[in-house]
C-alpha cells in the first residue's frame, strides 16, 4: 500500500466512517479478491479491530449505482435522499465530477461511442442542447483521449464545444484513414518495414494540418471546463502536464490545444514527435519538446485526481472539497480496448529471451515493448483508483469502462481500414451491454461484478447523478 494511501487509510480508521459497504457485504479496502482471506483484507480487519471501528456510530452509506442507503429500502436519487434526511453531506458542498479518456489511437472509437451514449441520455434528462463538457468539472484524455478532450471541450462562436459527442465516431471514420493510410500488398509491407526502422511510421502531416484547422488559435485557458493532458518532454525527460487551470496563471503553460493535442498523440515509432514554443508578457520564451502522454499515463485518471487534490492544496479551486472524503468525487474512466491474450501466445519469458532491439519494437506488426509500458499504465492506474476509492468508502463513486477482449487487428493503435473502424464501434456499442465489472488484481481481468447490471445500466444511472449535481448547482446558484 502506498504511503499516502495508508495515511488516508488512518485517518479514516480513526473517523465514524462505516467499515464496510451494506450492500457487497465485505471489506471495502480491496475487492481483488473480496475474501476475508485475501492480505490487504487482513490488515484492514485487523486494523478496524485494533481501532474499534465497527463499535461507533455509522452514517448511512449511499450507493451510487443502485440509488439506496443502508437506512432505506426504495429507489431514491441522492438528492432527495439528502432533502429528506438532511443528513447528506452532499448538501454542505457539491461533488468534483471527473471524466478520463485513456490512449489508444483508432480504438478512441471505442470511448466515443461510449462518451455519444452518455451524452444523449443527459439529453434525454436535460434537452437536446446538454452536452459533456456541462457536467464535468474536469476531463482529463491521453494521446487519442487528449484529441476527444479537446474537441468537447474547445469553444466556438457560441461558447459552446465545436463538437457533440455523437460526432466524433463519425470524426474517426472520416479521417484515421488519411492519418494512419494504410500500406498494401508485399512493397507496401516492405517499405512500411524500413521506413519504421529509420523514422516514424506516418509523418503526421495530415494530423498536424486537420487539428490546426480545427482547433485554430484557441488556447487552453478558453475551455469550457478544466481539462488535463498530459505529454512528455523528451529532452527534459520528464512529464509534461498541461491544465486548464495552470494555464490562466502561466502564460507559458497556456499553449494552443492544437500544439497540446499534437504533443499528446505523437506516440514514438508511429508520429513525429511536436516542438513549439510559448511567450509571456515579459517575452519569457518557453520551449517544448514532446511526445505520447502515454509515455507518462496513458490512464489519466490519477492525474486528474491530483490535480483536484493540487487545487485543494492551494486553496484556489475545490477548496470547500475534503479530499479524504471519497464521496466528494464522482469519476468516470474510460479505456479504449486491450487485447486479450491469445492461446498460443508467444509473449513468454522463453520467447522474448530470444528478441533483441528490433523485435522488441517490431514484430509481426505489433510494437511489443509500446503495447507493454502503455497497457501496464493504464492498468496500474485503474488498480491503485479502485483500491482508493475502496479504501476511502466510496467504490460506487468511481466507474472504470474497459475491454480487454481485443483481438488482432482491433487491438492495434493504427488499423484504419473502413473494415477496423467499423468493427470498434461495434465494439463500443456492444461493451454497452456488457455486465459491468472490475479489474482483478490477481488476474489481471475483467470480472462481472454480480448484481450491479449492464455498463449501459451503470452509466444511465451515472448520467443521472450527473444531472442531479448541475440542477443543484444551478438551484445554489439562483438562491444566491
Amino acid at each position: 500500500m502506498a504511503t499516502a494511501d495508508f495515511c488516508r487509510l488512518n485517518v479514516l480508521l480513526s473517523s465514524n466512517t462505516p467499515p464496510h459497504h451494506p450492500h457487497t457485504g465485505n471489506f471495502n479496502f480491496s475487492p481483488f479478491p473480496r475474501s476475508r482471506s485475501h492480505p490487504l483484507n487482513k490488515f484492514c480487519i485487523s486494523s478496524l479491530s485494533k481501532h474499534n471501528v465497527s463499535s461507533r456510530p455509522r452514517r448511512p452509506s449511499f450507493c451510487v449505482f443502485c440509488q439506496t442507503t443502508d437506512m432505506q429500502s426504495k429507489n431514491i436519487s441522492d438528492l432527495e435522499f439528502a432533502a429528506t434526511a438532511g443528513q447528506d453531506r452532499l448538501l454542505k458542498r457539491k461533488m468534483v465530477t471527473v471524466l478520463s479518456i485513456d490512449g489508444g489511437g483508432v480504438r478512441g472509437i471505442i470511448p466515443a461511442t461510449i462518451l455519444a451514449f452518455v451524452e444523449s441520455k443527459l439529453q434525454e434528462i436535460d434537452g437536446l442542447e446538454s452536452r459533456i463538457v456541462d457536467y464535468f468539472d474536469v476531463i482529463a484524455g491521453t494521446s487519442t483521449g487528449g484529441l476527444v478532450t479537446s474537441m468537447l471541450t474547445a469553444p466556438n462562436e457560441n461558447k459552446r464545444p465545436i463538437y457533440a459527442a455523437k460526432d466524433i465516431v463519425n470524426f474517426y471514420i472520416e479521417h484515421c484513414p488519411k492519418i494512419f493510410p494504410q500500406k498494401k500488398g508485399l512493397l507496401g509491407l516492405i517499405t512500411s518495414l524500413f521506413r519504421r526502422v529509420v523514422r516514424p511510421k506516418y509523418d503526421g502531416k495530415y494530423l498536424k494540418s486537420l487539428v490546426q484547422k480545427i482547433l485554430g488559435e484557441i488556447t487552453l485557458d478558453q475551455t469550457l471546463t478544466n481539462i488535463v493532458i498530459p505529454a512528455f518532454d523528451i529532452k527534459l525527460l520528464q512529464p509534461t502536464i498541461f491544465s486548464t487551470t495552470e494555464a490562466k496563471v502561466d502564460a507559458l503553460k497556456n499553449a494552443r490545444l492544437s500544439d497540446i493535442c499534437l504533443s499528446t498523440s505523437a506516440a514514438p515509432t508511429y508520429l513525429p514527435a511536436h516542438y513549439f514554443e510559448t511567450e509571456d508578457a515579459r517575452k519569457t520564451i518557453r520551449r517544448f519538446n514532446l511526445v505520447d502522454g502515454g509515455v507518462a499515463a496513458n490512464n489519466p485518471t490519477q492525474l486528474a485526481i491530483s490535480h483536484i487534490s493540487r487545487e485543494i492544496l492551494l486553496k484556489t479551486d475545490y477548496h470547500h472539497i475534503n479530499p479524504l472524503d471519497g464521496n466528494s468525487l464522482l469519476v468516470l474512466s474510460l479505456g479504449t480496448g486491450a487485447a486479450k491474450p491469445k492461446p498460443n501466445q508467444e509473449y513468454s519469458a522463453a520467447a522474448v529471451n530470444k528478441w533483441g532491439l528490433l523485435r522488441w519494437i517490431y514484430n509481426k506488426g505489433d510494437t511489443p515493448i509500446i503495447d507493454a509500458f502503455t497497457q501496464a499504465s493504464s492498468d496500474v492506474v485503474d488498480i491503485h483508483t479502485s483500491t482508493l476509492f475502496q479504501a476511502l468508502h466510496a467504490e460506487n463513486n468511481y466507474l472504470r469502462i474497459q475491454d480487454d477482449t481485443l483481438m488482432d487487428d482491433e487491438a492495434s493503435l493504427d488499423v484504419a481500414t473502413m473494415k477496423n473502424l467499423r468493427k470498434l464501434e461495434q465494439i463500443g456499442k456492444e461493451l454497452l451491454k456488457k455486465p459491468l465489472s472490475m479489474v482483478n488484481l490477481e488476474t489481471g481481468k475483467f470480472e462481472e461484478l454480480q448484481g450491479m447490471g449492464t455498463n449501459e445500466e451503470a452509466l444511465t444511472r451515472f448520467a443521472k447523478l450527473l444531472s442531479d449535481e448541475r440542477k443543484w448547482r444551478q438551484t445554489k446558484v439562483s438562491a444566491v
